[in-house]
């Protein structure tokens, strides 16, 4: 499985973005994916999950509310859409897959994309 984030950018405080994870391959329907991030002279974290059918969810603390994880399986899509984004959210978003864990855990995900760059401005 091969992933692609695309649609961060840079977007003010309290504004919305949209974030996209393309996968190729047959095969993204039977992965759980997530989103990790990591800001700035900061370690990677773990933001949000969904499982492999989209019917379960598990997201950070640091995002519930505000973030909406969604996954199209016919479209080989998942999408991240952030809602009164904060400049703590400032970081660069990586999408992730893995066959067996759900939540994610950064250390067994079998694979990354290449990361976009959500900036938000005070």
């Amino acid at each position: 499985v091969q992933l692609q984030a695309s649609g961060g950018g840079l977007v003010q405080v309290g504004g919305s973005l949209r974030l996209s994870c393309a996968a190729s391959g047959r095969t993204f329907s039977r992965y759980h994916m997530g989103w990790f991030r990591q800001a700035p002279g900061k370690e990677r974290e773990f933001v949000v999950a969904v499982n492999w059918s989209g019917g379960r969810t598990y997201y950070a603390d640091s995002v519930k509310g505000r973030f909406t994880i969604a996954r199209d399986n016919a479209k080989n899509t998942m999408y991240l859409q952030m809602n009164s984004l904060k400049p703590e959210d400032t970081a660069v978003y990586y999408c992730a897959a893995d066959l067996e864990t759900m939540p994610l855990g950064q250390n067994a995900v079998d694979y990354w994309g290449q990361g976009t760059l959500v900036t938000v401005s005070s």
